[in-house]
């Protein structure tokens, strides 16, 4: 999968079939939406191209409204890698891309920037200048400069509630992770490099791996049961924190740290995927780092627990449900 900040230079430009939106999370209405496209496209002998957005529209019109982030951007690329996915234009949002006209967005972006033959959009798809366009404008457009365009239907769970990002914000919220897991079609996981820290959780009795967090509304907060994939053949156990640790640090700053049972060893600088599968509670701040080194040995003794009821042997071997392939595990 090729991946593009701004328009293709002219050299890289193809006729494909498009998509564009902000695919916060690729849940499974995303999924049927692209599976969509990769039918589409395979029938005209096409590419598929996705186009979406950094920083999220809403962000950039009002940043502290803005919805929390599923994903970071690398997340996402990957899930629209395994989704079929080849080619995305990551599209800087700005005052002047938000002020262009629908017609100038048509002819710009569709037209001349990514050469569309053929469009598929969700059913709330808006374009150009204070959201004026819409399907019926698109459809004309189309047939105006030479594009097919199709809209995708809602999608929804079993019991006919819509699949969006919201609701999967509103349920990680929550803390309800098997929920987030139907509407993802997969564990809710984030991403990063191991970085170092201040080495706090070490000179606690914890080790921690430490993956920053790139931006400050991420939708899951909390302490969590985790497993590590990325660093052994199997998924490593661990508890983890999400959040900006008001116990040690006043600076709003967020921080994913995991502490890994019975494991040791040096993982600084890998790629490694967290997958959160319980939690356990809310972040507090605690009055000092004694109360605050108890409450993390009470988190790992319920890691232990969880683990133990699941039937997952804590050094990484498994005997029920948890166990994930070789193509699931980070690249």
């Amino acid at each position: 999968m090729r991946v593009f900040r701004g328009l293709p230079n002219a050299e890289s430009r193809a006729p494909c079939a498009l998509t564009i939106g902000n695919f916060d999370g690729v849940h499974r209405g995303h999924q049927a939406l692209l599976a969509r496209v990769r039918e589409a496209a395979n029938a005209r002998g096409l590419p598929v191209c996705v186009m979406t957005f950094e920083p999220h529209p809403r962000e950039f019109f009002n940043p502290a409204s803005a919805p929390p982030r599923i994903a970071m951007l690398r997340d996402k690329l990957e899930a629209l890698r395994e989704n079929g996915v080849d080619r995305v234009v990551v599209e800087h949002f700005n005052q002047t891309f938000a002020s262009q006209s629908p017609e100038t967005f048509v002819e710009r972006i569709i037209v001349s920037g990514l050469h569309a033959r053929w469009m598929m959009i969700g059913d709330d798809f808006r374009y150009g200048a204070k959201r004026a366009g819409d399907f019926a404008s698109l459809q004309a457009a189309g047939a105006q400069h030479g594009f097919e365009v199709e809209q995708m239907a809602t999608v929804a769970d079993p019991s006919g509630v819509r699949i969006s990002s919201s609701a999967v914000r509103a349920q990680l919220a929550a803390g309800d992770l098997d929920a987030a897991r139907a509407s993802l079609g997969r564990g809710y996981a984030i991403s990063g490099h191991v970085t170092h820290g201040l080495k706090l959780g070490r000179d606690l009795g914890f080790p921690t791996l430490n993956l920053p967090i790139g931006h400050k509304r991420p939708a899951l907060k909390g302490i969590f049961v985790v497993q590590v994939h990325g660093i052994a053949d199997d998924p490593l156990p661990g508890v983890a924190s999400l959040g900006v640790r008001p116990t040690v640090d006043d600076s709003g700053r967020v921080l994913l740290e995991v502490h890994l049972l019975d494991w040791h060893g040096d993982a600084y600088g890998k790629l490694v995927r967290v997958e959160f599968l319980k939690k356990l509670r809310d972040e507090e701040k605690f009055a000092d780092l004694e109360t605050l080194t108890a409450a993390i040995a009470r988190d790992v003794a319920n890691t232990r627990a969880w683990f133990a009821a699941a039937g997952t042997d804590v050094t990484g071997s498994r005997s029920t449900g948890f166990a994930t392939s070789a193509t699931d595990r980070i690249r």
